[in-house]
């Protein structure tokens, strides 16, 4: 299998985690894409007509994309406990948990083309309010809940740990931290864990 991704992905950082928590890291040949919303990369619209990473390809040549469908393909390639509850209300907590992340993630890449990409005079105040403020919504929301997520570890908690990752990488100076200790305990002990240690983003 190879996958298309970049070492500042967080879709592509949190397919990464997957591989490490499932054992799969080694089974997987991974290539850096250098691509953008105006400059694709030509490798990646092969696989994936959008242009977009992390993109897996298959031995068969059938390609799997986005991060949501790789990781629970992959989840199904290994012996161990499964990242993806299998049925019931576990499995529907873990994937209304992956949308908050991905949610997240879908705002603040966005956040970042348009206050890095977009040329200054042509930005929208408005706009990066309005998306900054989904983002604080969630984090609000997470604050309370997050003291019930123990150390289960399943697409959800990981995913959520990739999203508060990046606000990290790409957001440091909004300090997410401020007000929501509870969510800082729970993030720094999901950030020890071996698999994102490996995979912070550069």
């Amino acid at each position: 299998m190879r996958l298309h991704t970049s070492p500042a992905s967080p879709f592509g950082r949190k397919v990464a985690v997957v591989l490490h928590e499932t054992g799969l890291w080694d089974r997987v040949e991974r290539r850096d894409a250098t691509l953008s919303p105006i400059a694709p990369d030509p490798e990646v619209c092969a696989a994936n007509p959008l242009g977009k990473i992390p993109c897996l390809e298959l031995d068969d040549g059938t390609a799997l994309y986005d991060s949501r469908v790789i990781c629970e393909y992959l989840d199904g390639l290994h012996a161990g406990p499964r990242l993806f509850p299998p049925e019931g209300p576990a499995r529907f907590t873990a994937l209304r948990l992956q949308a908050l992340a991905d949610g997240m993630l879908d705002t603040a890449v966005g956040l970042r083309y348009e206050t890095f990409l977009r040329p200054e005079t042509f930005r929208w105040p408005e706009w990066i309010a309005a998306q900054k403020l989904k983002i604080t919504r969630a984090l609000d929301r997470l604050e309370g809940e997050c003291e019930g997520f123990g150390e289960r570890i399943d697409i959800g908690t990981l995913a959520l740990a990739c999203a508060l990752g990046y606000l990290d990488f790409r957001f440091a100076e909004d300090r997410w931290r401020d007000g929501r200790p509870r969510l800082a305990a729970w993030y720094a002990r999901m950030a020890a864990r071996p698999s994102m240690v490996a995979t912070v983003p550069r």
